[in-house]
């Protein structure tokens, strides 16, 4: 596959005079660049961005400070949440974990091929009504290590933007690395003109979580994302014998997640258990809402609580 090196996304001072001048500017490999002002010429591919995307009608980043905490089973569980809200809707999945593509996994689609056509790359579809794009489709072997700088991954993500033929759509949910990293400021930097909804932030109710979080939302209000709210996962294990939930992390020092969100100045979207089913059947890219084995609807608190996180991810973005 070949993709563009382009130059990664400005650092925070670029355009003050001081960009690449500075010493945390030191040994950056893109420090003659910033220096010489090239950052700040126009990408010519924003607008071709802006007007791919503007079909689509709500476009939500979906974010953690921190790995391991569920951010892409959340938001498989609420693209999937959201094609059972609107049925007739259409969800596309946009897959930027470069070095972690887990995506197509999760949702069932696995070691499918992307096709391309005079539109652009086709995603893979899952049902009727969601489509996903990931690099894991475009991996020659599954356990292929993908060993990229910034400007490759840049270029990568810029082509997801671009050429993809999503084609009319009512949500796409772009699941992120952890972190706030290059590919978070490539996202931002061609996403900003197409006006995104926001972000929707993960996290699990532990003390090294929320202080991850906490960087993440700052990086939001920086680079003036819009903070959707933040989804507490894995809050309690429920027992898949006789579904008794046992809260699995120590109280809080800080207050937990709620007081953070009240703190911070952001939504708390609700909470999600540590159910050990979601796990199995994201692990065989089926559906947490759907049939368990014995053909009945899950006993878990689960489904309710993937509901109610699409309700309240839906009144955030009318709010």
């Amino acid at each position: 596959m070949d993709v563009p090196q382009d130059a990664p996304a400005a650092c925070p001072g670029t355009g003050s005079g001081v960009a690449g001048k500075v010493s945390a500017c030191q040994g950056c490999p893109n420090q003659s660049v910033c220096a010489s002002g090239e950052q700040m010429n126009p990408d010519s591919d924003i607008a071709a961005i802006k007007e791919k995307l503007l079909p689509i009608a709500n476009k939500i980043m979906v974010m953690s400070g921190k790995g391991g905490v569920g951010k892409t089973s959340v938001t498989a569980m609420l693209a999937r949440g959201l094609a059972k809200r609107y049925p007739t809707s259409h969800i596309a999945v946009l897959d930027v974990d470069v070095c972690g593509p887990s995506m197509p996994r999760v949702m069932g689609v696995e070691g499918e091929s992307v096709h391309v056509s005079g539109m652009g790359w086709s995603p893979v579809a899952v049902d009727d009504n969601i489509s996903v794009m990931s690099i894991g489709f475009l991996l020659e072997n599954l356990s292929d290590a993908v060993v990229w700088r910034g400007p490759k991954k840049n270029g990568l993500i810029k082509q997801f933007l671009r050429d993809v033929d999503w084609g009319p759509a009512d949500y796409l949910l772009i699941d992120t690395p952890p972190g706030t990293s290059d590919e978070h400021l490539s996202v931002v930097q061609f996403l900003l003109p197409a006006n995104p909804k926001g972000a929707v932030i993960v996290t699990t109710p532990q003390e090294v979580s929320l202080l991850d979080v906490r960087k993440e939302i700052n990086f939001c209000k920086k680079v003036k994302l819009p903070i959707l709210g933040v989804v507490e996962n894995m809050k309690r294990f429920v027992c898949p014998s006789c579904n008794h939930e046992s809260d699995i992390f120590p109280a809080m020092l800080s207050g937990g997640t709620r007081e953070m969100c009240d703190e911070m100045g952001v939504a708390f979207l609700g909470s999600l258990p540590l159910d050990p089913s979601v796990g199995r059947l994201c692990d065989l890219g089926e559906d947490p809402m759907s049939l368990n084995d014995d053909g009945q609807r899950s006993r878990t608190v689960t489904p309710a609580a993937i509901a109610h996180l699409v309700e309240a991810v839906d009144e955030a973005i009318k709010a």
